[in-house]
């Protein structure tokens, strides 16, 4: 692989948000997969649009692990608490730029309607 999905930087934002599951002490079994490889497979994924089946065997973990672990962090509300995060940040960097913002009613509820 050329170069790397989630840089040093990257990894140091969103590993904190990634929800820790515990292991059995008595017959464990395999190790997990790294989470920051699941993490570069996931990105692969969702960028190329490949099959989750085909995803190359140079990221370390099959398709369907990282199909399962983005399933997982969704349902703990990971990506979400990252994205909150993150609009913090550039909120408090004021590198917002909020003459370009649209609200529709996929979003926003529109009660009542417009006259």
């Amino acid at each position: 692989m050329a170069k790397t999905l989630v840089d040093d930087e990257l990894w140091a934002t969103i590993e904190p948000f990634i929800p820790v599951k515990k292991r059995r002490k008595k017959n464990a079994g395999r190790r997990p997969v790294d989470n920051r490889k699941c993490l570069e497979g996931i990105l692969f994924v969702l960028a190329t649009g490949i099959p989750w089946e085909y995803l190359p065997s140079q990221f370390g973990c099959c398709g369907m692990t990282c199909w399962r672990r983005l399933r997982d962090w969704q349902a703990a509300g990971m990506w979400e608490r990252i994205h909150h995060s993150l609009l913090g940040e550039l909120r408090a960097a004021d590198c917002i730029d909020w003459s370009r913002a649209i609200v529709d009613s996929g979003s926003v509820r529109a009660v009542g309607g417009a006259n």
